[in-house]
């Protein structure tokens, strides 16, 4: 088994993940998070989109005047980054690396910011990967991960009913090609947090209304109201591990 490489499928994974509410809230949470909890907002940052695909963040970031280093296993979503910061309106500082977070070579040196989004549940080794990828935070620097969160993927499956995928330890018998793979628990990452000496400083779930809404329920209310109650709940202590996802920031 290798790393998940989404060259044969770039043009639906940047559908299925921005251009749906899905996106949209994962976005709107990761962006609130960065804004109020690392120096995002008041200086010129250097910043390493790990594993960042077409670079939406860089982007975004980069548009903001900070300074971006993006890498992606996938040629083919790198080639779309290029595309689209030749066709912005603004200068974009992004230098893009095709390849593996693994290969990244040493003389890249450390950042303010280490960003690493929905990467760790398509890695063959998350915990290696990540161990390589926390020496490029610097000293007083911050690491952003955004992982599959094992708990809600129990919990949807437990609310749908699906007693046999739970007792067969949530292993599907037809693998879906955009499911991912591999899931963890918020007890598994705070423990490697740990021991890298990263401190915990947020953490919010992500997607923990939206998966669960039932189907009478979403016909009723707008993406906005949706997003802001997405918003306004994603740090509840009661509903953190609910998040399709969970988003974390350490500082080291």
């Amino acid at each position: 088994m290798s790393d998940k490489n989404f060259n044969q499928l770039s043009s639906k994974f940047t559908q299925n993940i921005y251009g749906t509410i899905k996106g949209q809230i994962r976005v709107q949470v990761l962006m609130r998070d960065l804004l109020e909890h690392t120096p995002l907002a008041t200086r010129k940052l250097r910043i390493l989109d790990a594993g960042g695909g077409f670079g939406y963040l860089s982007q975004k970031l980069a548009a903001m005047g900070h300074e971006v280093v993006l890498c992606d296993i996938s040629e083919t979503l790198l080639d779309k980054a290029a595309q689209n910061i030749a066709e912005s309106e603004i200068p974009l500082s992004i230098t893009l690396r095709h390849c593996a977070i693994q290969d990244l070579p040493d003389e890249l040196g450390q950042f303010d910011i280490v960003l690493c989004h929905a990467v760790l549940e398509w890695l063959e080794d998350g915990h290696q990967t990540l161990a390589k990828l926390e020496r490029f935070v610097s000293a007083s620097g911050y690491l952003s991960l955004m992982f599959y969160n094992l708990e809600a993927q129990r919990f949807h499956a437990l609310v749908c009913g699906n007693f046999d995928y739970v007792e067969n330890g949530l292993k599907a018998k037809k693998t879906v090609r955009l499911t991912p793979q591999h899931a963890y628990s918020l007890t598994t990452i705070r423990r490697w947090l740990t021991d890298w000496k990263l401190n915990e400083c947020h953490t919010s779930g992500v997607r923990i209304i939206n998966d669960y809404l039932k189907a009478r329920a979403r016909d009723q209310i707008t993406n906005e109201s949706l997003i802001d109650m997405e918003l306004k709940y994603s740090t509840h202590p009661c509903y953190i591990e609910l998040g399709r996802y969970i988003h974390i920031i350490s500082v080291k």
